[in-house]
């Protein structure tokens, strides 16, 4: 019996464990590269039987907010000075079992890294969820990877795209080819008219 509801509890675990995993607010991507004006979406799910009626976004240092899509029933309000960006429910917020989507449009900084995106989730009943912990703690942060942006081709010594050179190497051998295929019909043309006239001659 004992170990009926041992198992019972850790199946229980299992499966209330993704429940709380997902419930935690996400910034997306995770991963981006250097400079790229990204748009970025923030998912703010709610965990309590209390609705959720004001969201606060931290901008990371380094990173340019640029502008927010607007979102029926909520009211934003962007302050470059603090560097948050605001989302006020102007009706009944974000209920129990839903989520919202808030998205933005931010240009990454130049040095690739790790930015932190510490969110403040304000409920009804004027509790507070600060999502402004390491990976690990019960209110993590979201985190996004910025890469280091790769150049879409190389450029040679005289600041030149190599597809451009390549572009034009080609163009240049071009003609040579067609030279070439036009001689050889040429050739078999005046072969095939010597081969008449021998096969012409023999009759």
């Amino acid at each position: 019996m004992r170990k009926l509801v041992t198992g019972l509890l850790a199946g229980a675990m299992l499966m209330i464990s993704p429940v709380i995993a997902s419930a935690h607010v996400t910034v997306a991507p995770t991963e981006s590269t250097t400079g790229a004006w990204e748009t970025y979406t923030v998912k703010v799910p709610v965990e309590k039987e209390s609705a959720t009626v004001k969201v606060v976004v931290k901008v990371p240092a380094g990173v340019a907010f640029q502008s927010y899509e607007p979102v029926p029933g909520w009211n934003v309000v962007v302050n470059k000075t603090e560097n948050t960006v605001t989302w006020t429910a102007t009706g009944g917020g974000i209920q129990n079992g839903q989520f919202q989507r808030f998205s933005f449009v931010a240009q990454n900084p130049d040095k690739a890294g790790t930015v932190d995106w510490n969110a403040y989730q304000y409920y009804e009943d004027g509790s507070i969820v600060e999502w402004t912990g390491n990976e690990d703690a019960d209110y993590p942060h979201a985190t996004t990877t910025i890469s280091k942006a790769v150049s879409d081709s190389a450029t040679d010594s005289h600041g030149k795209k190599a597809t451009e050179k390549s572009e034009t190497d080609d163009a240049k051998e071009s003609p040579s080819v067609i030279q070439w295929v036009s001689l050889g019909i040429a050739i078999l043309a005046l072969v095939l008219a010597l081969l008449t006239f021998v096969m012409k001659r023999k009759k």
